[in-house]
């Protein structure tokens, strides 16, 4: 059994998807639920879900502080869930090969610092492009450049709105990365 700390800066709408997934299951469980904003929707999440949750500043994330957390909380594997800050060397040194990240396209596109959320999806529109999806990686030093480990794709057309590519995104996450993640395990 694996243990698994789930870090998100947001909403936590994967977080929970992923909680859910493991709930019961023999290979890993979420121990640990972590967001560099105080008032992130997450963190609501997983009191619901009874998941600790901890706040932390990015000064303890580079620190080595969050790490100590992770550590105590005998944490296996690190999951970046809409997590928008970069992962500093420290944390890649604790958990090599064992930090994964999920992007809402289809890498090397739209990848990279400032590449998140809308962002990506209204540059995906602007671009005409007819496709989009998502990438499943582990994460090194770089921005959305680790070893990429699952990639899914969905059409999209020109007259999709960026919140309906959006839509088409989030439902490819939900699908499949509570399941990657488990066969990692």
């Amino acid at each position: 059994m694996k243990n698994l700390a789930i870090l998100a800066s947001g909403s936590g709408s994967n977080a929970e998807e992923i909680t859910k997934h493991f709930t019961g299951s023999d290979k890993g469980r979420v121990v640990l639920i972590g967001s560099n904003k105080k008032d992130a929707f997450v963190l609501e999440r997983a009191k619901k879900l009874q998941i600790p949750a901890v706040h932390f500043s990015k000064k303890e994330l580079e620190d080595g502080s969050l790490v100590q957390q992770l550590k105590t909380a005998e944490v296996d594997w690190v999951i970046l869930a809409g997590f928008l800050l970069k992962i500093p060397q420290n944390l890649i040194e604790a958990f090599p090969d064992r930090i994964v990240n999920i992007h809402p396209a289809l890498l090397p596109k739209y990848g990279g610092k400032g590449m998140y959320g809308m962002h990506v999806h209204e540059a995906v529109k602007a671009s005409g492009d007819q496709e989009t999806g998502i990438t499943i990686h582990l994460v090194n030093e770089h921005y959305d450049e680790g070893k990429i480990i699952f990639q899914a794709a969905v059409p999209i057309s020109t007259e999709d709105s960026s919140e309906e590519i959006a839509g088409k995104v989030h439902a490819l996450e939900y699908k499949y990365f509570p399941n990657v993640i488990e066969s990692l395990l």
